[in-house]
């Protein structure tokens, strides 16, 4: 009898074991599920503010080495006031290069490139994006690329040739454009994505981030639908966009032809010859 009693005991004691085991894994995966429903809803709510990253104060084109260069306000479609750096062509005919730029930042970071351009002789429309510095409104892939072809239409219009450079994020702009205005005379995409939620998928494969993205830029989408001859630059150590995006774009385009830079990073490939191979493309035009 006393061994019975012992018995049902030790089974109690065990039963009960297993329920505070149940109960620690229960709490313990409501937890991860609290967890992860708030990673979830800080990237949703916080998307915008992690693809685009305006800083700073847009500077006068003369302080950062763009004298040469006008700070216009070209009001879009919706009534959004755009600030752009534009510049004439110093060489007759030479075309003009509009100039979609990086996720960061402001125009004057570029400020360098655009000396290039200009001091080849190519003229310049460079637009500040809406929401950043120096411009209204809120950033949006369609607002973007709408604000784009508003600008090539205004150049096309004006009777100029037009290049497309898109630098990183500026590229999904480009390339947009580019699929509908095939008359360009040349696309430059300077470190491209296959798409932004690519790029995103990536950095965070725990996340469903193509149900989450809203502005997903995907250039892969529309590569081969392009026309317009189609220059590729990406960096063999391009920690931000890995290499092997713009070989999927270039492998996708009839059009396209990559240029792989050793040793390249996400910033650096003008130092690396990129804008002397644009110039040996547009020269045999």
């Amino acid at each position: 009898m006393v061994q019975t009693q012992h018995a049902e005991a030790d089974t109690g004691r065990a039963r009960s074991g297993v329920e505070r085991l149940k109960s620690i894994l229960v709490g313990l995966l409501l937890a991860a599920a609290i967890l992860y429903a708030g990673v979830l809803g800080y990237m949703f709510f916080n998307q915008q503010s992690l693809l685009y990253k305006p800083e700073g104060t847009l500077p006068d084109p003369a302080s950062v080495g763009l004298a040469d260069v006008d700070a216009l306000s070209l009001t879009m479609a919706d009534g959004t006031a755009l600030t752009v750096w534009a510049a004439p062509a110093a060489i007759p005919d030479a075309p003009t290069v509009l100039f979609f730029h990086g996720q960061s930042g402001n125009l004057g970071d570029r400020a360098e490139r655009l000396r290039e351009i200009l001091n080849s002789g190519y003229g310049l429309l460079a637009p500040s994006y809406r929401g950043f510095p120096g411009s209204e409104g809120e950033p949006s892939e369609l607002a973007l690329i709408s604000d784009g072809v508003q600008l090539y239409d205004r150049l096309a219009g004006q009777g100029k040739a037009v290049v497309l450079h898109g630098q990183s994020l500026g590229t999904g702009i480009a390339a947009a454009v580019a699929a509908e205005r095939p008359d360009a005379e040349l696309l430059v995409l300077e470190a491209p994505f296959t798409a932004t939620v690519d790029v995103a998928a990536e950095r965070y494969p725990f996340l469903p981030v193509s149900a989450l993205m809203r502005d997903q830029f995907a250039t892969r989408d529309l590569i081969e639908q392009i026309s317009v001859p189609t220059l590729i630059f990406h960096g063999t150590e391009d920690e931000t966009i890995p290499l092997h995006h713009g070989k999927a774009l270039a492998e996708m385009s009839d059009t396209a032809q990559i240029y792989v830079i050793p040793d390249g990073t996400h910033n650096d490939l003008w130092s690396h010859g990129l804008w002397d191979e644009v110039q040996k493309k547009l020269s045999q035009y």
